[in-house]
């Protein structure tokens, strides 16, 4: 398919920064990397921002303080130590998330470090107990070769997990602490990516690397990938939470377009002879004029005391509805920075709408003094409230005229993307006092690099010359994240080709009925134990994975039996067959073995996971060539 824009006239630049969660104990602590949602104990915080050694603050953390919220921890004891809660120094760091990272770094084509010093990095949007994270630059100088050229990867770095969300009230966020403190590799690219399908190419490189060492951990929240992109008279945006490989393409075209669009809109507003210092914060109360209004937003913020407030934006009108990503507009991105304050606001290229007649929009155009191509914003809540919600408005119409502002933005589900924060200046990273350097002797890095796993592809390539199974199944069991289990199966004594087909073929055709994520591979190591000790047939696989994933509380020994999924004995089969065979004389007697297909379609659906089909065939066969002669 033709790409949408020409990237390279745009002077596309896009950098990756993937995390992903190792499988080993925690960073600082022997505690275990598990999640829970048992609550033993919880505790509360405030977070205010330090001045870095130059004495600046960033600009990240000063607007997280700025929301004045207070932070609730809840902890279980088994899952968290004093470390975790910042009442006690780290230890560490953990010696085997930290030689994975190396392993990382070697497969990454990227040189170790010698000396390994943690830094501190403020954090205080609550996700981190201290307010920083620990992070360290373990190997630097790496790269990837993509048909598009080499993309440098100038850090790969060990680093430590936050805590996960649990709720977001106003004032109030509450946070789990059993995440936080699980080892990240976190692997950041030079911005030498040109196309979105190039980062797609990079993104599954490294993660093939990461997959490589069998020591990452899997499943949704385990890896964040978070996108910079940039265009040609545009900005910096970084974009985080990019959680699918596929959509890496979509949001970056996204962002382009977002961009482009914000560019159209400064050049009009120039065009027109708006200046930021045009733009006043002069908010005016028309509340008066919404009195009587049928707009139950404003109904219920009079009602209790609030007030609605407007502002002027000279020259903006017909630009605020102007639309730069799909069901996106201006106005959804100066909404989006208002809410920290407010639930929405009105914008006049929206009006009348929202129970906002004509009138009452036409009443305030005349109490602002608007001209005809002047805009305004209105918003109802508390007066203090409201005007801190058109402060913001005021900023983001003000940097429309400059252009495409630096910020980080969310990944939404559709490809598009939202206003989270300013861009993270370089004024928060400090030294971390309580952990000394770590030297990496020259003959533990030899070691590590003599002995780097197989990459998923090398592994694909063996499955199919090794097993002798089919490409695509290989390619399904590696990308799955299968291939371990897998390979323990066949040592056990599975045939390769039965492994893979239920691995990939069985559990992939279940998907659109129930979930298959319920079924574990402590499940599937169970039912194929029952098999390796004849207890059922291949066949019984799919009823048994049908039952776990709706009951995962079960065993597969349970279901078996619950279900008559147990294999019977030879007399017990064919005396079943038999039965079918005398049901079906006449039929036999005329087709002679031409009839071989209904009864072994009939002898099956009575037999079907109890019985081996090869054993069925050959009775059914047998049986018939003695009735047809």
């Amino acid at each position: 398919m033709a790409d949408k824009f020409n990237y390279e006239e745009l002077g596309l630049k896009v950098g990756l920064e993937i995390h992903r969660q190792l499988d080993t104990k925690k960073l600082f602590s022997p505690v275990p990397s598990e999640l829970t949602e048992e609550v033993d104990f919880t505790f509360e915080r405030r977070l205010r921002p330090t001045m870095s050694e130059l004495g600046e603050i960033d600009p990240a953390a000063l607007e997280e303080f700025k929301k004045g919220r207070k932070y609730i921890y809840e902890g279980n004891y088994r899952l968290t130590d004093l470390v975790y809660m910042d009442e006690e120094p780290p230890r560490g760091p953990d010696r085997e998330a930290l030689e994975v990272a190396l392993q990382i770094s070697y497969l990454l084509n990227a040189k170790p470090v010698d000396e390994v010093h943690f830094m501190r990095k403020i954090v205080i949007d609550g996700s981190n107990v201290s307010g920083f994270q620990r992070t360290a630059i373990v190997a630097v100088n790496g790269k990837v070769d993509t048909p598009w050229g080499s993309v440098g990867i100038p850090t790969v770095c060990l680093e430590e997990d936050a805590c996960r969300i649990v709720e977001r009230k106003e004032k109030e966020v509450i946070y789990r602490i059993d995440r936080l403190g699980i080892p990240l590799v976190e692997i950041s690219t030079t911005p030498d990516i040109h196309h979105p399908e190039q980062a797609k190419v990079v993104a599954k490189y490294i993660g093939d690397a990461l997959r490589a060492t069998r020591k990452v951990k899997r499943g949704l929240g385990t890896i964040r990938q978070d996108l910079n992109v940039s265009i040609r008279g545009g900005a910096r945006v970084e974009i985080k939470g990019v959680q699918e490989l596929d959509m890496i393409p979509l949001i970056i075209e996204r962002e382009v377009e977002r961009q482009l669009n914000l560019l159209k809109i400064r050049d009009e507003l120039k065009k027109r002879g708006v200046r930021p210092e045009d733009i006043k914060e002069e908010f005016h109360d028309v509340t008066e004029i919404f009195q009587n209004t049928e707009s139950k937003i404003i109904v219920r913020t009079i009602k209790k005391g609030g007030k609605v407030l407007a502002v002027k934006l000279p020259k903006f009108r017909g630009l605020i509805g102007k639309e730069i990503q799909p069901g996106r507009r201006l106005g959804t991105e100066m909404a989006d920075r208002a809410k920290k304050y407010v639930k929405g606001i009105f914008h006049i290229d929206e009006l009348p709408n929202y129970g906002i007649t004509e009138l009452e929009v036409n009443a305030v155009i005349e109490k602002l003094g608007l001209g005809e191509d002047d805009a305004f914003v209105l918003v109802a809540a508390e007066e203090e409230t409201a005007k801190n919600a058109l402060r913001e408005v005021v900023k983001r119409a003000r940097e429309a005229i400059e252009g495409v502002p630096e910020e980080t933005r969310r990944a939404l589900p559709d490809g598009n993307t939202q206003y989270m924060r300013p861009l993270p200046g370089k004024a928060r990273m400090y030294p971390e006092t309580d952990i000394p350097s770590i030297f990496i002797p020259p003959e533990e890095k030899e070691r590590i690099k003599a002995n780097l796993p197989e990459l998923p592809q090398e592994r694909v390539e063996r499955y199919v010359k090794e097993y002798k199974i089919d490409r695509s199944l290989a390619e399904t069991l590696v990308n799955d994240e299968r291939d371990e289990l897998f390979e323990e199966l066949v040592k056990k004594g599975v045939k390769p080709s039965l492994a893979a087909s239920i691995l990939v073929v069985v559990l992939k055709g279940l998907k659109k009925e129930v979930p298959i994520e319920n079924i574990t591979d402590g499940h599937i190591r169970e039912a194929f134990e029952l098999y390796l000790e004849g207890k059922i047939a291949k066949e019984a696989f799919e009823e048994i994975f049908k039952e776990l994933a709706l009951h995962p509380e079960k065993t597969a020994d349970q279901v078996a039996e619950e279900k008559g999924l147990t294999l019977l004995s030879e007399e017990e089969v064919e005396k079943i067959i038999d039965e079918v065979i005398q049901q079906n004389i006449e039929v036999i007697r005329a087709k002679g073995m031409g009839a071989m297909g209904m009864i072994m379609g009939r002898a099956m659906a009575k037999l079907r996971g109890r019985a081996d089909g090869k054993l069925v065939s050959s009775l059914v066969r047998k049986k018939i060539q003695e009735i047809a002669g």
